[in-house]
């Protein structure tokens, strides 16, 4: 599919940090086979409807894997381990250190296929013989990090599945790639998932006493790089939905880009929304607070003067144990800010 390429997700999260399209399709309650659309499809096969609204059947449960390097760490953190044998997207820093989309997914015990956007080794994913390619779905019908100029040779080597990661609670979202991770075989009793989420949920209630104990404090979630400043839409970012339900105040921008995702602002114009505090994206793509030192815009914003920025992963681990530390974060910083607008 030919897009402008203003519009892709791919310029979108190079340039910001809002996520994309894609929603929650009615598979997440809807299945007719089990919890979360997997199944059993007789003589030992394997079926899981994704979020597409597909089902993805194969002859048994698959053990050899090839996620999205976001996904996979999700999935790792339910206990899917040994069948993750491949990766692709942001997974290793230049310095060869894991990239923040790795979580607590060890880099050196599988392949990379790709490690930028566009990169997907074709020759060594066909190597790693998959039995399943995983990865999250933004833009509707699409897969993410599969290059659309490949995907037709990517295709017919294994089925391929797609979880939603927007427009949608992270709570949600995160159900759904625990699903998948029951499905391939993790145990969600186990005592590291159980007390994972446990923690998730006492984040969440933390999170509402901060509100009610220190009220009226506006957030705004944004990005930098070296030409805008970007203010992000609660409404699209699944964790940012997901503390507005909370009681978060965070401000929705009034004039978004095409796609819904953020308004871009000059950085003359990076005081428009002036915020108590600020999640800025702290991805590797993007400018950091010792990057912005010379933009004056940004040293006058509140929030900096105040040094009340957060740094905020912009794309989300979905699963309870990596978003409950960002969760604490925020509580912390809710609780801990002072008023200055």
């Amino acid at each position: 599919m030919t897009r402008s390429p203003q519009l892709t997700r791919r310029n979108v999260l190079r340039a910001a940090g809002a996520l994309g399209l894609g929603a929650l399709l009615s598979a997440c309650g809807a299945d007719e086979g089990g919890s979360g659309g997997a199944k059993a499809a007789g003589d030992g096969a394997w079926s899981f409807t994704d979020d597409r609204g597909q089902t993805v059947t194969t002859p048994g449960r698959p053990q050899r894997v090839v996620a999205f390097v976001g996904t996979a760490a999700a999935l790792y953190d339910f206990g899917v381990t040994d069948q993750i044998v491949g990766v692709f997207g942001p997974t290793t820093r230049p310095d060869g250190s894991p990239d923040v989309q790795a979580g607590n997914l060890d880099v050196s015990k599988v392949t990379i296929v790709g490690n930028t956007w566009g990169e997907f080794n074709l020759e060594k994913y066909a190597s790693l013989r998959p039995d399943l390619l995983v990865t999250h779905q933004y833009e509707e019908g699409s897969l993410w990090y599969v290059p659309d100029e490949s995907k037709d040779k990517i295709a017919p080597l294994a089925p391929s599945l797609a979880l939603a990661a927007s427009r949608a609670p992270l709570d949600k979202v995160i159900a759904r790639h625990a699903d998948l991770a029951a499905a391939l075989g993790a145990d969600l009793t186990a005592p590291r998932v159980v007390e994972a989420k446990a923690r998730f949920e006492a984040a969440a209630e933390s999170i509402r006493q901060a509100v009610a104990a220190n009220p009226g404090l506006r957030v705004l979630a944004c990005s930098a790089a070296a030409d805008l400043f970007y203010a992000s839409n609660p409404r699209v970012n699944s964790d940012i939905l997901y503390y507005t339900s909370l009681g978060v105040d965070v401000i929705v921008p009034d004039k978004l880009d095409n796609l819904g995702y953020f308004e871009s602002l000059s950085w003359e114009n990076a005081d428009k929304y002036p915020a108590d505090i600020l999640l800025l994206d702290n991805r590797s793509s993007t400018l950091q607070p010792k990057d912005l030192t010379n933009k004056p815009t940004w040293n006058q914003l509140p929030a900096v003067r105040a040094n009340q920025v957060v740094g905020w992963n912009s794309e989300p681990l979905f699963s309870y144990a990596s978003s409950a530390a960002a969760l604490e974060t925020l509580a912390t910083a809710i609780r801990n800010a002072k008023k200055v607008i």
